[in-house]
């Protein structure tokens, strides 16, 4: 089969680097993900395991259509079957461009037709943002460009940086895959402590604690895949049993959280209880000057304010300042990873910081820096 790691823009090297890990070998990075050929273990393998892919496709069929004739006789040929159980309901989310056919919905009623889909019109959701709740209809991914048609299988169902845990969130809430990525770019070690002394609703709290557990972010959840006619359970029991034994007892290093906010404070901890992962991260309600940073070697990881995503009017400058201060004051046994969208306030901190990455949080360009 072929397959489609979609993540956000500039997350495609930390997907393929943990793609890799995943034991796939061979795979091509392209704008929005990785692109790779692989089987039905591969597939739930990925969706089991990755913490930065937003969401796994499969490519069912490509041709040319310029026509609707065209695109429902071709579009017959595609194996449908493969992912929708008699009977079953489906969604066509489509998006044409540069094509003859630019009708989204004209082009979601043929391809329902094509595909045998009982009633097919109640049966379609058509452009449907990427938050649309996984209704228990098969998604298909489509795409005309250029009067060539791309239809794709979703095998995850809901985005997999849902991972269930989330329920509490503080402001500015920081996606779960977009942390995991944050991690695996500060080049933490998993067993020295990690701080993030600004940590909302704890998400990079509990993602490093799931990592340093390895705690697979799909244990506690359900994917597309799950409904295909030829998925069977016992193989994927055997991987979940499988993925249960590698679970460590306990994370290696200590885990510490905190932020000035009690709302922030009580979401994360809720929320690092509904992961699991309670026992493993300390949080806390203190100020950034008196977080807990303990002695020797650390990392401080954290998404700090930008001063517009939460409607933030007074100046950061001395936020940045004393969290620049901070890390100066440990000499070279601390490192920093931070979301920076501001280069001005990045350079409060007087560090000198080298960017892995470049992507988006909350429709805002952010880039991660280390130092």
């Amino acid at each position: 089969m072929k397959l489609f790691g979609a993540c956000a823009p500039g997350l495609e090297t930390v997907l393929l680097s943990e793609l890799r890990r995943l034991g796939i070998g061979r795979a091509l990075r392209i704008v929005g993900g990785v692109e790779f050929s692989g089987d039905l273990e591969d597939v739930q393998r990925i969706n089991l395991w990755s913490r930065t892919a937003s969401r796994l496709l499969v490519r069912v069929s490509e041709f040319h259509a310029s026509s609707f004739h065209e695109l429902e006789r071709r579009a017959k040929k595609a194996a449908w079957e493969r992912f929708i159980a008699p009977g079953g309901a489906a969604r066509f989310r489509v998006t044409c461009r540069k094509s003859k056919l630019y009708h989204s919905d004209a082009v979601a009623v043929r391809l329902a037709r094509a595909a045998g889909v009982a009633q097919a019109e109640s049966a379609i959701a058509v452009d449907e943002p990427d938050e649309e709740v996984d209704d228990g209809g098969q998604l298909f991914v489509v795409r005309i460009a250029n009067d060539i048609c791309t239809i794709s299988a979703d095998t995850s169902g809901q985005l997999l940086h849902r991972r269930g845990y989330r329920l509490a969130v503080a402001k500015a809430p920081l996606r779960e895959t977009l942390a995991a990525a944050i991690i695996a770019g500060s080049g933490w070690d998993r067993s020295s402590p990690l701080v993030d002394p600004m940590c909302g609703s704890g998400t990079i709290l509990i993602e490093a604690a799931l990592i340093a557990r390895n705690i697979p972010p799909g244990i506690a959840r359900a994917f597309a895949f799950q409904r295909w006619p030829e998925f069977e359970r016992k193989p994927w029991e055997r991987m979940l049993d499988d993925a249960r034994e590698k679970i460590h007892a306990r994370a290696p290093g200590r885990i510490i959280g905190s932020d000035r906010d009690d709302g922030a404070v009580k979401a994360a901890i809720e929320n690092a209880h509904r992961a699991g992962v309670a026992s493993d991260v300390e949080i806390t309600r203190r100020a950034l000057s008196s977080a807990d940073y303990p002695t020797g070697e650390g990392w401080i990881v954290t998404n700090p304010p930008y001063g517009t995503r939460v409607g933030q009017s007074r100046d950061l400058r001395n936020l940045y300042a004393q969290l620049g201060q901070i890390v100066r004051n440990r000499g070279t046994e601390y490192r920093i990873a931070m979301l920076s969208a501001d280069k001005s306030l990045e350079s409060e901190l007087r560090l000198d910081f080298r960017e892995i990455f470049r992507t988006t949080n909350g429709g805002i360009p952010v880039r991660l820096v280390v130092s």
